[in-house]
């Protein structure tokens, strides 16, 4: 608020001066001249700023560039695959495929398809048309009763309270439209979520909508909650890319009512989301409680989320896995990029494995205990193409997953705003001014289109390989240039074991010693 005022402030001096300069009034020069005396008075004897201190009332113009230069930055300098997270490219794309507008590119592309870590797909003299390729997949196991038959593209977790309700309903409701899936996010089930789309409910340390005065699991209320006919599938939480292993804070001042009574949580006090678990210590306990919620939620696809981290603790999942005869039905493999949860600058830089990394390790690791057949993967790291889909999936995942990118197609304009509360479009905000600006009528058909066309993209691409399904996708099909002369395909650049290979006498030596070390008994 301040900041707004401050700004405000500004203008209307600005204002002040062009009106004096157009109309030659020395009214409008006295009306100018009397708050920059007091503001000039205020400069020279505040004690904050040394650079207002010494330049009093020029030394503002430093502060209102600094306040303008992400637009400058954004609208005049960068270039088309300059920006980051997502460049210019990247966003016109998700805006044009919500919108659907055209979306073809002239004159050739603008990549530089010499330059070392370009990448590409094979294509065959057999394609085939969109329509032949399968565009759905099965997510369930022989442990499962109720298996979801899930798009290959879904929208990845977001809670109600980093995004708003009207994004919410929004994706929801375009969801529902294109018979696709929206993850909640840790923060519950919200009636926002409730719009008729099928939903992932996913559950984060908190237990949120799900847990006892004291913060820990509370079956019924997960059992209540469970029996929702758009909860199609489970989804426990380990960790996220934005800020693995480090929890969150929900302070009391920013504890509404209705968010709450969404999370089941007291009025008056801080919201703990811790760093790790309480339901469970060890793999053996983890496995016995994702089968209490299939069993409690009647059967539905159960899964795990996870950025991954030391080696040796997923290898001993893997081992938990084994040990206990309980097979997740999925495993959602998160990047460690981060995404739309705000989050310390040194996690956010610094900790957890990117998605390329973790996602072929994830992939080996089921490949080397036998069980990669019957768990699916799903993974979530800046995927906003029909292309970005398919190496994903060249990688070792089922199905992907996209958080900012649908926040695109809902409007997000990449103000880099998402923890401030002042997201200009009203995607990652709770002020209800904001808010207003997203009408969810008009922006649930964006998120329908932009699925509906991603996956056509997909779709042809996969016709273009000669495939008849994604399932056939292997690493041998996506190329990536290495050096100026040398190009590999991902089966050569990464490590792919064989079937089995970490039950047999020879363990393959890259992953021999996180796998000896690995214990079922503990993390």
């Amino acid at each position: 608020m301040r900041n707004h005022l401050y700004y405000a402030f500004w203008m209307l001096i600005l204002a002040a001066i062009l009106v004096a300069l157009l109309e030659h009034d020395l009214y409008w020069f006295s009306f100018i001249l009397a708050p920059l005396i007091v503001l000039y008075l205020f400069d020279v004897t505040q004690r904050k700023h040394s650079i207002l201190r010494n330049f009093p009332i020029f030394g503002h113009f430093r502060f209102i560039f600094e306040f303008i230069r992400p637009e400058i930055q954004q609208y005049f300098i960068a270039s088309d695959l300059s920006e980051k997270p997502f460049t210019r490219e990247q966003r016109s794309l998700v805006y044009q495929r919500a919108k659907k507008v055209r979306d073809t590119l002239a004159y050739g592309t603008r990549h530089d398809i010499n330059e070392v870590a370009y990448e590409w797909t094979l294509h065959s003299l057999n394609a085939k048309k969109a329509t032949e390729v399968e565009a759905r997949i099965i997510i369930g196991n022989e442990q499962c009763t109720q298996p979801y038959h899930s798009s290959r593209l879904n929208i990845s977790g977001m809670s109600f309270g980093a995004l708003s309700a009207n994004a919410i309903m929004a994706m929801n409701q375009g969801a529902k439209l294109g018979n696709f899936a929206q993850a909640t996010g840790e923060g519950g089930i919200s009636p926002y979520h409730l719009q008729g789309g099928d939903l992932i409910w996913q559950i984060g340390t908190g237990y949120f909508g799900c847990r006892n005065h004291d913060g820990n699991f509370n079956a019924e209320e997960f059992k209540q909650e469970a029996a929702h006919a758009q909860v199609k599938m489970i989804e426990v939480k380990l960790s996220q890319g934005a800020k693995p292993s480090h929890g969150g804070i929900l302070p009391a001042a920013k504890l509404t009512k209705e968010i709450a009574a969404i999370r089941k949580v007291p009025l008056g006090q801080d919201v703990i989301s811790p760093p790790t678990h309480s339901a469970f210590k060890n793999p053996i306990e983890m496995m016995h409680f994702l089968q209490q919620l299939r069993e409690l939620s009647g059967g539905k696809p159960v899964g795990f989320k996870l950025c991954v981290g030391h080696k040796k603790e997923f290898l001993s999942i893997c081992k938990g896995m084994l040990a206990t005869g309980i097979i997740p039905d999925f495993i959602n493999v998160d990047s460690a990029d981060g995404g739309t949860g705000a989050a310390p600058l040194e996690f956010s830089n610094r900790v957890g494995m990117p998605l390329t990394d973790g996602l072929v390790f994830v992939h080996n690791a089921l490949v080397g205990i036998g069980l990669r057949n019957k768990i699916r993967i799903s993974a979530a790291g800046k995927i906003v193409s029909g292309f970005t889909m398919l190496r994903t999936i060249a990688l070792g995942a089922d199905i992907c997953n996209m958080a900012r990118a649908m926040m695109m197609a809902t409007g997000c304009i990449q103000s880099l705003q998402c923890d401030a509360n002042t997201c200009p479009t009203g995607v990652a905000t709770q002020d209800k001014r904001l808010q207003k600006g997203l009408v969810v009528s008009e922006k649930k058909y964006r998120i329908a289109n932009f699925h509906e066309t991603t996956m056509h993209s997909f779709l042809e691409l996969v016709g273009a390989m000669g495939l008849s399904d994604p399932s056939q996708i292997t690493p041998d099909l996506v190329l990536r240039r290495v050096n100026v002369d040398e190009i590999k395909t991902f089966r050569e650049i990464y490590n792919y074991i064989p079937e089995g290979s970490l039950l047999s006498k020879k363990v393959p030596e890259a992953y021999a010693l996180d796998w000896a070390a690995a214990k079922a008994e503990a993390f």
